[in-house]
């Protein structure tokens, strides 16, 4: 781990952004260029103790979580990313097949994309990047690792995944989620990741295997979809399935579905999550 190195490309990286390139609000006025530490941080999903010891060559090791974490943040390419990942140690992931970095073009997208809900995701259903507007309507997604990465495996062994759903659409989007990895698991024919992936879901769940043994086939289009949500009730949206230039990599976009209240919901979370956003980069 070339500690020295680290801390200095961080701070560059860091201090090329503005907030406007990652969709933070000025607020009050700034003494340093760029993005504070405080923001790389929420950006990161870490606190900002462990990215502050980053920059001053005292931090732990970091991770490979964390090193992707710190790439979607500073809004690194791929060569950027490679390098950051082997001044902490670590071998670059793979460029091809299952690459989870998503690159800066796709990010500022994200950030642009401010009164729409949106996020990336691999074939899979790991949810690789989201914009604010993603959280106001889903939640932020948790952290995930192992299995749990992936919606799958969430909606049919974890209960809890469902209840962002209304009740009647459970069913549907079961057999949506089973058709969607049976495509997949022919197009990835032998690939580790998703082998592992159907065995434990055939095993662990008996309504999964119900449904994959009818084998049912599809593709990740559009769909309308349902959202309960705690402050603003149902949501109808229509979702769009984009492909990006990265295989295994999809931009989901979540419009208002016409003839519904959503836009006008869709307002209101996002004043909801502006103030959400602006209290918790104050605090």
């Amino acid at each position: 781990m070339e500690r020295d190195e680290l801390a200095d490309f961080l701070r560059r990286r860091r201090e090329v952004l503005t907030p406007a390139d990652v969709g933070i609000s000025l607020g009050v006025r700034r003494r340093t260029p760029g993005l504070r530490r405080d923001e790389v941080a929420l950006l990161a999903g870490m606190s900002t103790d462990y990215y502050t010891r980053l920059e001053q060559r005292r931090g732990p090791h970091p991770s490979t979580q964390i090193l992707s974490s710190l790439a979607r943040a500073l809004r690194l390419d791929d060569d950027e990313r490679d390098h950051l990942y082997i001044l902490a140690g670590q071998s670059p992931p793979t460029r091809v097949g299952a690459d989870k970095h998503v690159g800066p073009g796709l990010m500022h997208l994200l950030t642009k994309l401010d009164d729409t809900p949106a996020c990336v995701v691999t074939d899979l259903g790991e949810i690789l990047a989201h914009n604010e507007m993603y959280v106001a309507l889903c939640g932020g997604p948790p952290v995930y690792s192992g299995l749990d990465r992936y919606i799958v495996w969430r909606w049919f062994t974890h209960p809890s995944a469902r209840t962002l759903f209304p009740e009647d659409d459970w069913k549907r989007l079961g057999h949506k989620h089973v058709a969607d990895l049976r495509a997949v698991s022919a197009r990835r024919a032998g690939d580790a990741e998703v082998a592992t992936l159907v065995d434990r879901l055939r095993a662990d769940s008996q309504e999964f295997e119900d449904i994959w043994s009818e084998h049912r086939v599809a593709f990740k289009t559009s769909a309308v979809k349902r959202f309960v949500h705690a402050d603003v009730g149902l949501v109808s949206v229509h979702c769009e399935t984009l492909v990006t230039q990265k295989q295994g990599q999809h931009l989901l976009v979540y419009t208002p579905l016409p003839g519904t209240d959503a836009r006008a919901k869709f307002d209101l979370l996002r004043v909801i999550g502006t103030q959400s956003m602006r209290a918790t980069v104050e605090q």
